[in-house]
């Protein structure tokens, strides 16, 4: 998602914590079930559509992402 990318590639700050449902809000549609039940969907470079084109959206800004779904949110850490 072009805005989801724009959205953390213009954030200064080191870590970007967001919910679930800001994620949403950003890339326009829900997330798949399987990126609110595994952490490995996130953490994961995977080749699934759903999950390559979002994950790319993070990769390309330089971040990392790491899920907390209990809490339903995840950081988005600059890579250094």
């Amino acid at each position: 998602s072009a805005a989801f990318h724009k959205y953390l590639n213009d954030r200064y700050a080191q870590t970007v914590v967001l919910t679930f449902a800001e994620i949403e809000d950003l890339i326009g549609f829900a997330l798949p079930e399987l990126a609110r039940a595994s952490t490995d969907w996130w953490t994961r470079l995977d080749t699934a559509a759903d999950h390559s084109s979002l994950a790319a959206s993070w990769i390309l800004a330089n971040r990392t992402a790491r899920p907390n779904l209990q809490a339903l949110t995840v950081a988005f850490e600059r890579a250094s």
